[in-house]
């Protein structure tokens, strides 16, 4: 077995991207900007709602952590990825854009029983994505997906926040933090969403454990994370959980803490139509360049234009080959 750059859990969910506008989320009763889990007939509902929104978009598989170990991937990571999905269309779809992504994923003799998730992301005008995710059988990810062997060979491990909503999934994130740590493999986890952060803090708290590695979060989750009003105030608490930290800033930027400065990373303008999949393709391209010899701000660099680009289109992701002309672009080298 090959060495991993990057190992990751998360939900196996195939998105459906659908534009709408705020008056639209008013009338289904949809809270704008945050992941809400819903039931099947609650999602279906809303695509029934909406139908005459829906836009064009290729299929791809997704989840938080799915589209971090893609881009990682595309840009040149050797990446292993962890889910639960079931032995349906979309199941099989999923499996097979893994593996044209150049990801590994744990191989069974025979998937469970249940529906793969699905995620209904509804885009405003002002770019701003809402979430309406119907988890399938994501919401049984246990440690029993988790690849031991595989682990151990990594460089990091990579942890999704919205494993928290989970028992089992939350449980299993701890297992692979932990398993990470025995072997001395280094330990990532990102906050996720808003709604994360406000709602399963503990949970949090317990996925992150004595502390972690690097941490990837938005300025209004560092700030409610750490309950702090302030960007500096937030920073310094974060200091106390992760040896390095990324806080994205939207149209700003980001700030990132090496573990000893903080270093300012640089916006790039562009025209923001679709942030769904933002923070997932800063978190990717940012641990690309760190396991493959590149400094903190070179891989600041790369994740905010990457970033930049990916809410510049539909979907949260980028084509593949985009992800070689902008590590070209920004590091001087393609993939």
């Amino acid at each position: 077995m090959n060495r991993y750059n990057l190992y990751g859990i998360g939900a196996a969910l195939v998105d459906t991207e659908v534009e709408v506008n705020d008056s639209d989320l008013t009338q289904c009763s949809v809270d704008k900007g945050v992941m809400t889990l819903v039931d099947e007939p609650r999602q279906q509902q809303l695509i029934e709602h909406l139908h005459n929104h829906m836009i064009t978009c290729k299929r791809a598989s997704g989840g938080s952590a799915a589209n971090t170990i893609i881009a990682a991937s595309y840009f040149g990571a050797s990446t292993f990825y962890s889910c639960k999905v079931e032995d349906d269309e979309n199941g099989q779809f999923y499996l097979s854009d893994l593996q044209a992504a150049g990801v590994s994923y744990p191989v069974r003799e025979s998937r469970p029983t249940g529906i793969t998730g699905k995620c209904l992301v509804l885009i405003t005008p002002d770019a701003e994505r809402s979430m309406n995710t119907f988890l399938g059988i994501s919401e049984s990810i246990s440690h029993s997906e988790l690849e031991p062997s595989a682990i151990k060979i990594s460089d990091y491990v990579y942890l999704e926040g919205y494993l928290v909503t989970s028992d089992s999934g939350r449980a299993a994130a701890i297992d692979l933090r932990q398993q990470a740590e025995q072997a001395d493999v280094k330990t990532a986890i990102s906050l996720s969403d808003p709604a994360m952060v406000q709602f399963f803090k503990p949970g949090l708290l317990d996925m992150i454990g004595a502390g972690v590695d690097l941490l990837f979060c938005n300025e209004d989750e560092a700030k409610s994370f750490t309950g702090c009003e302030t960007l500096d105030d937030a920073a310094a608490a974060l200091k106390k959980i992760a040896k390095v930290f990324a806080i994205t800033r939207g149209a700003t930027g980001a700030l990132i803490f090496d573990g000893e400065n903080s270093l300012s990373i640089a916006p790039h303008a562009i025209t923001a139509i679709d942030s769904n999949g933002a923070g997932d393709m800063f978190a990717g391209a940012f641990l690309f360049a760190i396991t493959h010899g590149y400094s903190l701000q070179q891989a600041g660099d790369l994740a905010s234009k990457a970033s930049s680009v990916v809410v510049s289109q539909y979907g949260p992701r980028l084509r593949p080959e985009q992800h070689g002309e902008i590590l070209k672009q920004i590091l001087g080298e393609p993939n």
